[in-house]
């Protein structure tokens, strides 16, 4: 076991704002849990296990507790809160899907944060007289069901029956699956590379203080699959990257329910030559706390949200495997132009500036290759569906699978 230096900090940790002396003993709660389960465990558990307790252990972890996340108030904003376009530019394509898959199509989303996508796609949908006959709704927080169902009761009242909360996977399903967002906040496993030596990065305790060790990595499934990806890397110091088995778990559970329909999954993230590429020597890893983006995992845990980019076409092989078919990888920004977001923006009058111009400011924020219409990828999967999907028209993006 080899111990390393802490975290290196960005500029921005020293801009970070405090938390309220609440918000800092239920950090300390969740700190102690995870130095019992460091002390049981002989010393050492994997960044996988620490990024699962913090962001998920039962009613203290970030996802699990009861914090803002979601807006102004929150860590960080997602599409669906930067515009209603982007929900509403979903919908032409949801009801393709919904149209190819025929009576009794539903949708079901993960990870539904504050419901306003749903509430943009339902609301959307009606207008296009496409309804599905459920939307299901698969969250692990309590606090996020409660918002997701005042939001509902609120803004759309005549729909709320239409949602149902889930507690995990039904047998089967038809219609489209949904998940925006998800993918990133899914525990990872991080490998570190000197030469052709492979180790897995994990986290240890000195002084009550959270540091990295790496044990080496000798068997089992991550071993197979860091082996698969053939790193050779020539650097003088460690290869620091990501290796994420339950995005892979997932797609198969999905391939397992899903009889006719599709898969749509919006995330950032890259193609394996480029996710693992030489240059990129320090992995994806990343933190959202109050608007602040750093690199210390190991700062205040369950207050923060804690990332990685994804590995689409480790995604895809998954899929495959699953015998689920590629229908389209592309960019956020192709997506949405696809689906008609200019012309929905183009419904509202370009003469009435003050309506106007907002709506124009947060199409550019999802389609700028600046902002967040390059990093952000969409990719689709289906069973049973042969139409091409109306989402991917243009602009593919397989051959970097």
């Amino acid at each position: 076991m080899q111990p390393l230096p802490p975290p290196t900090h960005l500029p921005q940790m020293r801009q970070m704002p405090a938390a309220s002396e609440a918000a800092l003993q239920h950090s300390r709660a969740l700190k102690q849990l995870i130095q019992a389960e460091l002390a049981a465990a002989g010393g050492w558990i994997s960044f996988e296990r620490y990024m699962r307790l913090v962001l998920y252990a039962p009613g203290m972890g970030y996802y699990s507790g009861g914090a803002a996340k979601f807006g102004q108030e929150g860590d960080f904003i997602t599409a669906p809160e930067i515009s209603a376009l982007f929900g509403r530019a979903l919908a032409q394509q949801a009801a393709q899907v919904l149209e190819l898959t025929g009576d009794g199509g539903d949708i079901l989303e993960f990870g539904a944060g504050t419901g306003k996508l749903a509430l943009d796609l339902l609301l959307e949908l009606e207008k296009l007289g496409n309804l599905p006959e459920q939307y299901f709704i698969l969250e692990v927080s309590a606090e996020l069901q409660e918002r997701q169902r005042l939001l509902f009761e609120k803004a759309a009242p005549h729909l709320a029956s239409r949602f149902v909360w889930l507690e995990h996977l039904p047998s089967e399903f038809t219609g489209l699956i949904l998940a925006n967002e998800v993918l990133d906040a899914m525990p990872a496993h991080l490998l570190a590379c000197r030469g052709t030596d492979l180790f897995e990065r994990g986290v240890t305790s000195d002084n009550d203080e959270f540091q990295w060790s790496d044990r080496p990595l000798r068997e089992g499934e991550l071993l197979a699959a860091a082996r698969e990806l053939n790193l050779r890397i020539d650097s003088d110091g460690d290869y620091i990257s990501e290796i994420n088995l339950d995005t892979r778990r997932f797609m198969r559970s999905l391939g397992d329910v899903l009889r006719r329909g599709v898969i749509l999954l919006i995330d950032y993230g890259f193609g394996r030559d480029e996710y693992y590429h030489p240059q990129r020597n320090r992995g994806t890893l990343m933190c959202h706390y109050r608007h602040r983006v750093h690199d210390n995992p190991f700062y205040l845990p369950g207050l923060q949200d804690i990332t990685s980019h994804v590995d689409f076409s480790a995604i895809a092989d998954a899929a495959g495997n699953a015998g689920l078919e590629l229908l389209g990888y592309t960019s956020q920004a192709y997506f949405l132009i696809n689906c008609g977001i200019t012309g929905i923006l183009a419904q509202s009058p370009a003469e009435n500036a003050k309506d106007y111009m907002p709506l124009a400011n947060q199409v550019q924020k999802l389609v700028s290759p600046a902002e967040m219409g390059e990093l952000f990828k969409v990719i689709a999967f289906g069973r049973n569906v042969r139409q091409p999907l109306a989402g991917f028209v243009s602009g593919d993006k397989s051959r970097m699978l």
